[in-house]
């Protein structure tokens, strides 16, 4: 039996290597915590159908490699993303310093109006902070991204998926735009959201 879902979203988890983005992906996809965790190797994919805003939503997660070497081959996947977590270790300042490089990279390479959450994660070493949560809160500020620790895995997605759906709403995000990261499931919503006079045909039709 095929899934049915209302909206399909392409995710990115994007980070520095050992900020544990493998962990947040099977967390939220499988609902436990992954022990044995190396460093991804390209890149990982998950997806998960979740209900949002009384929408149903499929998030297509692709989860990329934060080593340098692994640079090249991760960006090719940043095309069409409608969203992302950001996702920085708050034991390490040198995962939170090099959030800037990622942030650029989110919006150069997927869209200028990706959808960012910064993301916290191991707050389980708080005794070990490096970085804390007004630092972190300033910089979201500053780039326009929102901040999240990492105590709540699932919200971080939630949260995502729930400013893209308001942008869809408000007309800020057009699902129809190539590259838009976004895709209808249900045709129906298509059909509502088509202007008089138009056609399918006559629309360009999202790849991502």
């Amino acid at each position: 039996m095929s899934e049915t879902y209302d909206f399909l979203f392409k995710f990115l988890v994007i980070g520095s290597a050992g900020t544990g983005k493998s962990c947040l992906l099977h967390q939220f996809i499988e609902n436990k915590f992954k022990q044995d965790s190396n460093h991804t190797i390209g890149v990982e994919f998950g997806s998960r159908v979740v209900n949002v805003g009384g929408k149903t939503v499929k998030l297509q997660i692709w989860d990329t490699a934060g080593q340098e070497r692994f640079r090249s081959v991760t960006r090719s996947y940043y095309r069409g993303a409608a969203g992302a977590l950001l996702v920085y270790d708050i034991t390490s300042r040198e995962t939170y310093n090099a959030l800037t490089n990622w942030l650029t990279d989110a919006r150069t390479l997927a869209s200028p109006n990706i959808v960012i959450i910064l993301c916290g994660n191991k707050k389980d070493l708080d005794a070990d902070r490096e970085v804390t949560f007004l630092e972190a809160s300033r910089f979201a500020q500053e780039n326009e991204t929102s901040a999240l620790t990492g105590e709540n895995v699932e919200e971080g997605f939630l949260k995502c998926a729930r400013t893209i759906l308001n942008k869809i709403d408000s007309g800020e995000l057009d699902p129809e735009r190539m590259g838009s990261g976004i895709q209808y499931g249900d045709a129906s919503l298509r059909q509502l959201r088509q202007p008089r006079g138009t056609t399918t045909q006559n629309k360009q039709q999202c790849n991502c």
